[in-house]
This record gives structure tokens, sequence and C-alpha cells, in this order.
């Protein structure tokens, strides 16, 4: 089925108008889609006739499909030539309910994710893979413009082979991250405080930087990681909040004044705390404080520590958050 176009402003990558597109997918409602439990098939109205294909699912899909009565559908055509059916399930999710404890995620490049409680992800093992994948795509962009023939073909197969890939072990370990993070939180009855991001890479693009830093910057699925922990929460009755992130990374989650981070570390510029450790560590610790604060508003309860007389020299304190 082909869906013609009229718009004569609708030209091609060459120039030459777009004929014609050939859809990929559609949606099916309640009169368009039915599921078959006792068959395992699906029925779906076509503008020739009604069509009953069986599935081929999984015993995970199976159990969830047990008993349900869905009532809308998306049929897709994948790009190996089968049809697939995303069949959509509606189901009440739990009441998130209040509590104190608080579960603080630091998300960063070093480190993907380090929580409050002592949880951590380095991200070597996916920065090591998208440094891969970005000289293996060089590699054959060049020869798949440069080269014979069949060269050319065989580099745009390989590239066409490895498309997605990257993208996928990236929400795959994104995956397991939120989950592990929000079955802690379910199993401790907490919450998840993290960090808005929201406009970071405008603001870190403006900074001189190489090549090979810009593009690991914006290769950084940081916004993926949240809506994966967001969606999931609401799945298991686990509220996350996203807080402000001016100055998380800079305070120190004892005295709330502004230390000293040099990389992995940080050190209190307060005389009278002194604290040093894990500068993500304390970052995800301040991220827990702060959304505490947001979460179960009571007034400012962010007091910095008492002050000497060295520490007033210096007007980089925090008396109120």
């Amino acid at each position: 089925m082909h869906e013609t176009i009229s718009d004569a402003s609708c030209k091609a990558s060459k120039g030459r108008k777009v004929k014609y597109i050939k859809p990929t997918s559609f949606d099916c409602d309640a009169r368009t889609f039915r599921f078959i439990e006792e068959k395992w098939a699906v029925s779906i109205s076509t503008t020739g006739k009604r069509l009953t294909a069986s599935i081929r699912a999984s015993s995970y899909h199976r159990g969830k499909l047990k008993g349900q009565k869905p009532t809308s559908a998306k049929v897709c055509l994948h790009r190996d030539g089968n049809w697939y059916v995303h069949i959509q399930l509606k189901s009440e999710a739990p009441k998130t309910q209040k509590t104190s404890n608080v579960i603080g995620v630091d998300f960063g490049r070093r480190d993907i994710a380090v929580t409050s409680t002592g949880q951590s992800w380095s991200g070597k093992e996916i920065k090591e893979t998208r440094d891969k994948f970005s000289r293996v795509r060089a590699s054959l962009q060049r020869r798949a413009s440069q080269g014979t023939r069949s060269t050319r073909r065989r580099a745009r197969k390989i590239l066409k082979r490895l498309s997605g890939r990257e993208r996928r072990y990236q929400s795959w370990l994104n995956h397991n991250i939120s989950k592990a993070i929000i079955t802690e939180a379910k199993e401790t009855q907490s919450f998840v405080s993290v960090e808005d991001l929201t406009g970071i890479r405008d603001r870190t693009n403006q900074k001189p930087r190489s090549k090979t830093e810009r593009r690991r910057s914006n290769s950084w699925a940081f916004f993926q990681l949240r809506t994966f922990l967001e969606y999931k929460g609401i799945k298991e009755g686990v509220e996350v909040i996203a807080i402000n992130p001016a100055y998380t990374s800079q305070s120190c989650h004892c005295c709330l004044h502004i230390g000293l981070r040099s990389n992995k570390s940080f050190k209190c510029s307060n005389v009278k705390c002194g604290w040093i450790g894990d500068a993500d560590d304390n970052g995800s610790k301040m991220i827990a404080l702060v959304g505490l604060s947001v979460n179960q508003p009571r007034g400012s309860e962010l007091l910095a520590c008492p002050i000497d007389s060295r520490a007033t020299k210096s007007p980089h304190h925090i008396v109120r958050a």
C-alpha cells in the first residue's frame, strides 16, 4: 500500500520530487485489532479483509498477555522483512507513599551513576565501546566513498549491519542501572532524587573542546537514564523527583560549604568540617539532601555548620539552601 504525496515542494535529497512513501507501521484500535488468547493469534482488519495471524511470543510475553484483553496495538515492518505487533496493555500504577528515605543519584560520564547508598556504575566500558564504534564507522565511511565498487558495497553493507548496535548497548546498560536503583528504592521504601541536567550540552559545548571530547559529551545518555528511572518508578510505585543541580557537586554534604573538587576527589573548605572523599559520592549525598527538602518541605533545614573567623574570610559558604 502506497500513499501518494501531492505536495510539489517535498523533494528528495538529490533534488528529485518524492512520488510516494512506503509506510512501515500502522496503529490499530478496538475496532481493527483483537487478541485471541485461545489460539495465540491476532486478528487485524485491513483494507481488503480481516486477517488472522499467529504470534510467536516468549514465555515472558505470554505471561504478560495471559488473561488480558488489549484494545490497541501497533503493527510494524522491521528492516529484516518480518512484521511485528506491539500490543499495548493498560494497568493501574500503584500509588506512591510519602517517605523520609531517599536515594540520591549523581549522573556522570566517568561513573554513569553513583547513589548515596554506595552503588556505582563505571562509564569506562561504555566509553571504550563508543570510541571503538566511532573508529570503525570512520574507517567504513572512508571505504564506502572510495575504492572499487565491491569494496564500497561491502563497506555499506557492514555499516548497515552495525547501525543501531551502539544505541542498543547503551539502552541495555541504562535499563540495568535503572532497574537496580528502582529495585533498591522499592525494597528500602525510598524515593529517588536525580539532577535535572536539561541544557547541560549547550553549556559545555561553549567551552573549547577537542572533537573527540565533544563527541563523548554529546553521546552522554543521561536523559535516557532519567527517563528509564521515571517510568520504572511509576510501575513500582517509587517516586522519582528532579532537582536543580546548582552547586550539588561543589557543596559539602556534611556542612553545605563550597569545597574544592579535583577530578574524583572533594575537599571541604570549611576548617570545622574538613570532609575529604570521593566527589561523586559527595554529590549523590548532596542530591539526596536537596531532594529530601524538596519532597518534604518543612522550611529550610539545610543549615551550614558553625564557622570560625578564618572561614568567614571566604564568601563561598552557604547559610541557607
